[in-house]
Formats: structure tokens, sequence, C-alpha cells
């Protein structure tokens, strides 16, 4: 009597719910098997295995900068988001990973997707030694100047940090009035995974911001534009004039 054969979506199952040290066998198991079906799910499950081992690689190069000041001590990341737009603060993440942070697909927030910033947004907060937010209003802004603003930002976001860092990896500035080691490094959200990390929960925080301040101050799009300025923006300012969360000292060509 012939033995009846494991119907594929049984197998779809075995592989759904295997780790990744149990795949080997069964690939190993179905490799004879000649069914398309489970031939694709092998392949599926290889294909991701390799994309998973090429981004642990990319992940490991981006430690670079943390491998070379481990030996210091903590090491926290910092970046900002939103020195551009018209409307709200800038907001400025500090972020200490783990020295062997397991987290994948960290990288410039502008390079990812809003899903996959929100989905690291967690691990970041669930995983870090240490998460720092600091803010500068529209007001400080018009007051002190963006760049200013945002060295203001940064300071505020290092002293709430629950653990003092030993050494500041910055994305391309030196922070003035800080008396920790500061290693500037020019795109350093793409090469620094504690300053893509920092990157991405200044970029959610902000965001997350700019939609609540559509809810009550509707009319400028600020869920869709995060208040860059955006041509329905613009056109809003114009018609409706500015709110109470516009920066002064950047709309002056529009009201």
């Amino acid at each position: 009597m012939t033995e009846k054969k494991q119907s594929i979506s049984a197998i779809r199952e075995l592989f759904a719910a295997a780790s990744e040290t149990e795949l080997p066998a069964l690939y190993l198991e179905y490799e004879k098997d000649s069914r398309a079906g489970v031939q694709n799910l092998i392949r599926k499950y290889q294909k991701q295995e390799e994309a998973l081992q090429k981004e642990r690689e990319r992940t490991e190069q981006m430690k670079i900068y943390e491998h070379k000041y481990e030996d210091l001590g903590w090491i926290c990341g910092i970046d900002e988001v939103g020195r551009g737009p018209l409307a709200g603060p800038v907001v400025a993440g500090a972020v200490i990973l783990p020295r062997d942070s397991k987290i994948l697909y960290l990288n410039d927030s502008k390079q990812l997707t809003a899903k996959k910033r929100d989905e690291l947004y967690d691990v970041i907060l669930r995983d870090a030694v240490a998460v720092g937010i600091g803010y500068a209003s529209p007001a400080r802004i018009d007051e002190i100047n963006i760049l200013q603003a945002t060295y203001e930002a940064m300071r505020e976001a290092v002293s709430k940090l629950s653990v003092r860092p030993d050494v500041l990896l910055n994305d391309a500035v030196t922070i003035p009035q800080i008396d920790i080691r500061q290693v500037p490094i020019i795109k350093g959200d793409a090469k620094s995974v504690s300053i893509a990390a920092a990157s991405i929960v200044a970029k959610v925080t902000r965001d997350r911001l700019m939609e609540e301040y559509d809810k009550v101050l509707p009319g400028y799009g600020f869920a869709s534009n995060k208040g860059y300025g955006s041509a329905e923006h613009i056109a809003a300012l114009k018609k409706i004039g500015p709110s109470p969360i516009h920066r002064q000292s950047f709309i002056g060509h529009f009201v």
C-alpha cells in the first residue's frame, strides 16, 4: 500500500512554525518531494534566509563606530528630525543600544516605510538601555534660530537619558555645551545603528505629534505633510493664515 503524502498545507505549517535552526532539517526532509508546491516552499524559505543573512551583514557594517568606541563605555546615538518644516517643533532622539544589540533593519528613518519605522520604534523602546527625547517649539525656533534650537533639543534628549553616555555619536554636528566626548559622523544615520535608532525614535515621535496637531488644527494637512511645505500646506497658509504652531521665521514668503 502506497504511503499517503503529507498535504502541502500541512508542510507549509511545519515550515511556518520552524525556528531558524530547524529549517535545514526540513530542507533535507522534503528535498526529494517532487511537488512544485513543496519545492517552491523550500526556495521561499531559503531566499528569506539569504536575505536575513545579508541584513545581518549590513547591520554589522553599521556597528563600525560602536565597535571602535565600545571600550570607552556607553555609546549614545543622537539625531534630529524637523529642521526644514514650516510648522511644528524640531525633535531630537538620543538612544543607547545594548552592546550586543540584535535589532535588524535599522537605517536612516527616511529610507524606511512608516510601517517599518513604527515597528522599529517599538523594538527600540523595548530593547534600548536608555532613550531620551528633546523638543524645541516653533516659538523657540523663532527666538534663537533653527540651528540653536536643534542643539537645545539635542541637549534635552541627552539630559533625559536614564544612563549617562560616555560617547555621543552625532549625525554630522558637534553639539555645544555638552561635556561628553562627541563623534560627528556625516550621514551618520545610515552608518551607525545608534544614530539610526535615534533617527527613528525622533521621526516617529514627531510624526505622531503632527498627526495629533492635525486633529486640533485642521486644514493644513499636518497629518500627511508633517508641517513641511507641500503645495496643499502652502495654499492653506495663504488662504487661512498661520496656525499657533507655524514658525514665523519660516513663513515670510507665504503670508
